[in-house]
């Protein structure tokens, strides 16, 4: 984890990696009620990286409509 910290670029944290913990934090805490923390943990993790996904895939999509104006 120390290492794709130290490789992200203040702007990549600040647009990418918070908005996508926030997102997935705000899910995990709404409708992951399993009764263990182990699954809860789990869920949590999928979601966070889904979410990044998704903010990824809409940066890359946004970034080429930009590029075709």
């Amino acid at each position: 984890m120390n290492r794709i910290l130290k490789k992200l670029t203040l702007k990549e944290i600040t647009l990418e990696f918070i908005p996508s913990l926030g997102i997935s934090l705000l899910i995990a805490e709404s409708f992951y009620k399993f009764g263990s923390f182990a699954f809860e943990c789990i869920a949590f993790l999928a979601t966070w990286y889904f979410v990044g996904y998704a903010i990824n895939k809409v940066k890359i999509i946004s970034n080429a409509i930009t590029k075709n104006n």
